[in-house]
């Protein structure tokens, strides 16, 4: 009785969850690609500021941008070693 009970459930929650993915899948399709196309916007965004600004020098003029504090500590090691070495290996048959 127990099994019948189980798979009765399996199947009931097996058609439920496919007559709301059906219904509730595209306003979730649509929210995921709104939310990418907004990101990919911002990111777009970005890259054209920064090509006005190249835009806005006058030519022969050299401009250096730095990177915000919080990079330029992530690319230094802490103690300034070097942390490996390579070494190339060869395959002996």
């Amino acid at each position: 009785m127990q099994l019948l009970r189980t798979i009765a459930f399996i199947i009931i929650f097996y058609y439920l969850f496919k007559f709301l993915a059906r219904i509730f899948g595209p306003y979730l399709l649509r929210y995921a690609s709104r939310k990418a196309q907004e990101k990919y916007q911002g990111q777009q965004g970005k890259y054209t500021q920064g090509n006005r600004k190249q835009q806005m020098n006058k030519e022969g003029e050299v401009v250096i941008d730095t990177p915000p504090e919080s990079l330029r500590k992530r690319k230094t090691s802490k103690s300034g070693k070097k942390i490996g070495e390579y070494i190339d290996f060869e395959e002996i048959d």
